[in-house]
């Protein structure tokens, strides 16, 4: 890779050892005809020489002896208890007697990706997979919360004054937020219901199919986990009317729908356990404002940093 500030890439290099070497170019001529220094023209012409158009490449900056690398024993043992316990840099160094840093270096050199970005169960690397269009898949799940009752929860009152809440009978209750987010653009409707019954996701469907068909996009698949609701010929009803493929994920692999249990996880640091709220109602106001934050405005780490709305053509709203 090139530094951003080189006055040479690959191609410069060559035209100017050629005018050195074929042409007989003086060394200083080259230099100031390519703006470079009069020893970075000599560097260049010197490897044309030697390597001729394959010597136009960087060079790996590595040194080629290092005394004081770690030993290939203690390397090996890095990976292994790597492998065999899954386990990070900073533990890895206790139990090898080495810096943390040189535990990850190791790591590195040897392709072995971060925790974060491996199956808990297995260790494998998570394989990331995007769709190439909208609406080619759309992932749908609910996520279950706890109603807030007038005066605050636990996060205003405490946690004794709280517990009430949990009362079955006597608490306030759940909300169900049912989400439908597009796995090419991360686009998001949600919807506050008062349960998740096949009834009401077979609803939520339609209502989230037409919010996508009024954007441009055509929902063709959705994907959901093997909850009751998603079983049951109301479910499969309605996408057949729709004209979606339903799917369902692997069983007891949540990760395959990872993007709407992400965004459900995103929701909840961002909106609501964001701050104290002293009622539901204040909650619930609180969350179109942050829903259109997440749609327009927000920057998306798994989108290289643009927002979902950037990613559609034309999305209505998109430069509000």
């Amino acid at each position: 890779m090139f530094h951003r500030n080189a006055p040479l890439t690959g191609t410069g290099r060559l035209r100017l050892a050629r005018c050195v070497v074929d042409g007989g170019w003086p060394l200083r001529r080259a230099a100031e005809r390519f703006q470079v220094s009069h020893t970075t023209a000599a560097r260049w012409a010197g490897r044309y020489r030697k390597h001729g158009p394959a010597g136009m490449h960087d060079r790996s900056s590595r040194p080629h002896h290092q005394p004081r690398r770690t030993a290939d024993t203690v390397e090996e043992r890095v990976v292994r208890l790597r492998r065999e316990h899954r386990i990070g840099p900073l533990r890895l160094a206790a139990r090898c007697s080495i810096a943390a840093s040189t535990a990850h270096r190791i790591l590195v050199r040897h392709g072995l990706p971060a925790l974060a970005a491996c199956d808990r169960a297995t260790g494998e690397p998570l394989r990331r997979y995007e769709r190439s269009r909208p609406g080619e898949l759309v992932h749908i799940d609910v996520k279950k919360l706890g109603r807030i009752p007038d005066g605050g929860g636990h996060k205003v009152l405490g946690r004794a004054a709280g517990r009430a809440n949990q009362d079955r009978r006597n608490g306030t209750g759940y909300t169900y937020l049912h989400t439908a987010l597009d796995d090419h653009i991360r686009l998001a409707y949600t919807e506050d219901l008062p349960d998740e019954k096949a009834a009401t996701c077979a609803d939520f469907l339609r209502r989230a199919a037409a919010w996508f068909a009024a954007r441009g996009i055509t929902v063709e698949r959705v994907l959901t986990d093997n909850a009751w609701a998603y079983t049951k010929n109301t479910w499969r009803d309605t996408c057949h009317d729709l004209g979606i493929s339903p799917r369902w994920t692997r069983p007891w692999r949540p990760q395959t729908n990872g993007k709407v249990e992400r965004f459900h996880r995103t929701l909840l640091d961002e909106w609501a356990y964001q701050r104290p709220y002293t009622s539901e109602a204040e909650r619930q106001a609180a969350f179109p404002d942050w829903l259109d934050s997440y749609n327009y405005h927000r920057p998306h780490t798994g989108i290289d940093g643009q927002t979902p709305a950037s990613r559609a053509t034309n999305l209505p709203g998109q430069h509000t």
